[in-house]
């Protein structure tokens, strides 16, 4: 903890705001977004082919344009795009706790997800610019309080759930007016140099960046097991433990991890070659997911068959911590400076649909097995990571040098 709040005091002023509005956005999103379906099923008793509808339409508005908002971020300025994202999500926060009506609520949804579009590549490529040759470093520090938020935001959530979820949403959407307001005041203005191309030009040049695109497609490991923190893990401890409450613990471990070791981790492997840093987080993460179908036969049920999964989960945070810095210090560095967002734009887009695509062949592998801790759905999980590991090192020889953008 406190290698880390060193870390961060050595960084410009401009990184240690991001990081810390990281910290606010992820908090004042997780306190509210894991609470939406319930509301919109109990409270104003939409049908569940609705609520889906409705969160599907949130996820699509931020995933499907992550793209704009990478290229809006390269035109325009990371500052104003990020303020913008912010001051989008206000209304959309504000439109969850006022309006009752579909519409309202499609508006809302819309408008979160475009605000997530929005600020998540810009706030990457700010990052990036202003780290310099830290890049590897900052980023380390920005999943430390993007963690930290995601463990917090939940937190706060539950216990304002205990008054209604119009009080959640109304203190989100504060919390989200406050960050517009001070990053306006404190975060500085950077000048954007013409790039004399077009958007279309830009993505063309992104989009056929053959290093870039294999570098993306490399990762397909990182991003289908990222969501299964969200998804295969709370089901394996449910399995095993015959309660959901107990995910809250794992949500724990992973964030105190994160605090303890992200930073000393990203120090340490900052010296050795890139691809083989990548390559060893992600085969870490890819083994991790074995533990449970190894180790689930071994423990009784109840609270002790939590171990497994605690097990895997920290094992999944140490891997994840491993290589993602370094994943995200290379995104902005394949093509010429200014096309930072596009690119982690276009990254991050590719990781939305992967993720989606992730998620439903692991649910099936779920379903086929019969159980979350049987070995297909390990195995399925494994070759994720590992058939990842190896691209990562087939690319040692492709990827770039990292450089400021």
């Amino acid at each position: 903890m406190i290698a880390t709040l060193r870390s961060v005091r050595s960084f410009p002023r401009a990184v240690q705001v991001l990081l810390l509005n990281q910290l606010g956005v992820n908090t004042g999103f997780y306190l509210l977004v894991p609470y939406l379906s319930g509301y919109l099923g109990g409270e104003l008793g939409l049908s569940a082919a609705l609520v889906g509808v409705v969160l599907g339409v949130r996820n699509l508005s931020q995933q499907g344009l992550f793209l704009v908002g990478g290229s809006a971020a390269d035109r325009l300025g990371a500052r104003g795009v990020i303020i913008a994202g912010c001051a989008l999500r206000t209304v959309g926060f504000g439109l969850f706790a006022l309006g009752e009506s579909v519409p309202i609520l499609f508006a809302a949804a819309i408008l979160s997800g475009l605000a997530g579009a929005l600020f998540n590549p810009a706030v990457r490529a700010y990052l990036s610019q202003e780290a310099g040759e830290r890049k590897a470093e900052a980023f380390a520090l920005f999943n430390v309080f993007a963690n930290t938020g995601a463990l917090l935001g939940p937190l706060l959530g539950g216990v304002l759930l205990l008054v209604g979820f119009r009080l959640s949403a109304i203190v989100a959407a504060v919390l989200f007016a406050l960050l517009t307001i001070w990053q306006l005041a404190v975060l500085p203005v950077r000048r954007i140099e013409p790039s004399g191309t077009t958007v279309g030009g830009d993505w063309r040049e992104v989009l056929t960046c053959r290093p870039f695109l294999a570098f993306t497609l490399a990762m397909v490991g990182m991003f289908a097991l990222q969501n299964q923190l969200y998804l295969l893990l709370p089901l394996q401890a449910a399995e095993l433990t015959g309660s959901a409450s107990p995910v809250a613990v794992i949500f724990a471990v992973v964030t105190l991890l994160n605090l303890g070791l992200q930073v000393r981790l990203t120090r340490r492997l900052d010296a050795a070659p890139r691809a083989t840093t990548i390559a060893a987080g992600l085969a870490v993460m890819g083994l991790a997911f074995l533990l449970p179908a190894l180790l689930a036969p071994l423990v009784p049920p109840g609270l002790v068959g939590l171990v497994p999964v605690l097990l895997a989960a920290a094992v999944f945070s140490v891997g994840l911590m491993i290589a993602q810095p370094f994943v995200n210090a290379l995104i902005g560095s394949f093509t010429r400076p200014g096309l930072s967002g596009t690119c982690f734009g276009v990254f991050y887009l590719a990781s939305g649909i992967t993720a989606a695509a992730a998620n439903a062949l692991i649910g099936w592998a779920v379903d086929a097995a019969g159980s979350p801790v049987a070995w297909l759905p390990a195995v399925v999980c494994a070759a994720f990571g590992f058939g990842s590991a190896l691209a990562a090192r087939l690319l040692a020889t492709r990827l770039p040098q990292e450089v400021p953008t």
